[in-house]
């Protein structure tokens, strides 16, 4: 069975791949585990130069790398050159600064006795991974993992195959074992079993809220431990005291990057009835001030959607949306006389809790504001979703900016600041947006055998 890439901006044929065979996964699933056992007796600060290793090769291949993710979901040509380097950063953070994490930790117990915590590696480990950020994405789940000892296999999204490529050869390259991560293109049926295999010890999803359902159930039967970074319908709080302008360009820059396609932008502001009237006037002329267009073209500020499909689902949420009394400040939608995927940026208001889009995330260059009397209301708002990924919180008093990030049930919340990943910083979600964390030195023990041994 043969699949497609398609280029987003032009409309085509990019390349075409073949699905892996059962026996390709049954040799990726033998290979892992001989990589496992024969990482066990390698230090790891072998591993932390490997990770440098790959880190210089990201570097040295950012070229083909960012032309490769352009060309496959049709990210600005410049923001693919910044995600190979956070690519790198990562592999960085890891090298730098995994070592020390994985160090011995000591406990006293009944009175004096000595015991101490190990970590140690469990295994293979599948990586299930997104189009919207093909690389740091893939390289979160890869890098603490591999300085662990554990193999990965990845599973990435089909419209982005040549980028999975690109990782595969380039991990390569960097003069590293060819285990550690192996690529493979397999149809969820194919994800299932592989799941149920007993050399998989984890397996970690970012997705849909749908999928990590799916992926869970499939991981709770087979006892495998799962983490899930799903979607986001984050808030992004202007407060009366705020820097009103600093959150307009925030704002506007969090929602629109990426053409919108981020799970942590921000997607709800909702602002202060004394400051909504400056905020919504600078919000329009920042949506109507981007340019879309072919994202190779330096010119272009917006760039097209990663697919047909997503296009017409994020049109259809717009329409729903309107239909159902939701107010539009910015008219924009999917541009159907051009070939690639383009969608002009849409600004929303009015939203109403019986609206059916309410509580739903748009994935794309599409924004909502909500207006709010007093703090304690938009924390109210802020907490109605089913969602808990990210979130921002503005004020020119960090105390009540504090005071208002605290009450908010998510995962993660920047004071004045958009919502972002840093590989210091752990990252990861509540509620219907996942469990488990990726980022830090947490992400080191997600899949890590956390031994106890006591001294006597």
């Amino acid at each position: 069975m043969s699949n497609q890439v398609i280029n987003p901006s032009t409309g085509m044929q990019e390349m075409v791949f073949s699905l892996n065979s059962e026996e390709d996964l049954h040799n990726a699933l033998v290979e892992g585990d001989k990589y496992y056992r024969r990482q066990r007796i390698v230090p790891v600060k072998v591993r932390a130069q490997q990770l440098m290793a790959i880190a210089a090769s990201f570097r040295e291949n950012a070229d083909n790398l960012a032309q490769t993710a352009t060309n496959n979901m049709g990210k600005l040509i410049s923001e693919s050159y910044a995600e190979v380097e956070a690519t790198a950063k990562i592999a960085e953070y890891y090298a730098k600064n995994g070592p020390r994490a994985l160090e011995p930790k000591p406990y006293t117990y009944a009175g004096d006795k000595q015991a101490m915590v190990q970590y140690e590696s469990t295994g293979t480990i599948v990586a299930i991974e997104p189009w919207n950020f093909p690389y740091t994405q893939v390289m979160r789940v890869f890098a603490p993992n591999f300085l662990l000892g554990n193999a990965v296999i990845l599973k990435h999204a089909s419209i982005v195959a040549g980028c999975a490529l690109g990782i595969e050869q380039t991990i390569i390259d960097a003069k590293v074992d060819a285990a550690a991560l192996q690529n493979l293109f397999l149809t969820n049926e194919q994800v299932a079993q592989l799941i149920q295999d007993r050399r998989i010890q984890g397996v970690a999803l970012t997705g849909s809220t749908g999928a990590g359902r799916a992926v869970a159930c499939e991981a709770g039967q087979a006892l495998t431990k799962v983490t899930l970074e799903l979607g986001g319908n984050d808030a992004f709080v202007v407060l009366e005291h705020a820097d009103v302008q600093q959150a307009i360009k925030d704002g506007a820059t969090s929602r629109l990057r990426n053409a919108g396609q981020v799970c942590t932008s921000a997607k709800r502001f909702i602002v202060h009835q004394a400051v909504v009237e400056e905020f919504t006037t600078g919000m329009i002329e920042e949506f109507k001030s981007r340019r879309v267009g072919d994202a190779n073209d330096p010119d272009t500020t917006l760039a097209p959607l990663a697919s047909r499909n997503a296009a017409e689902m994020l049109q259809w949420q717009v329409d729903t949306a309107i239909e159902n009394g939701a107010e539009v400040l910015v008219d924009g939608g999917m541009v159907d006389d051009e070939e690639g995927n383009f969608f002009t940026p849409v600004l929303l208001t009015n939203i109403k809790r019986d609206n059916p889009m309410f509580d739903q995330e748009f994935f794309g260059p599409v924004g909502q504001i909500y207006v709010v009397k007093d703090n304690e209301e938009a924390v109210k708002l802020a907490n109605q979703s089913q969602y808990g990924l990210a979130g921002a919180v503005y004020s020119q008093s960090v105390g009540e900016a504090k005071s208002i990030a605290d009450q908010i049930e998510t995962g993660q919340v920047f004071i004045n600041q958009p919502s972002n990943g840093y590989p210091e910083i752990p990252f990861g979600g509540v509620k219907n947006s996942g469990f488990g964390r990726e980022m830090s030195e947490l992400a080191l023990y997600e899949f890590a055998n956390q031994k106890m041994v006591a001294l006597g």
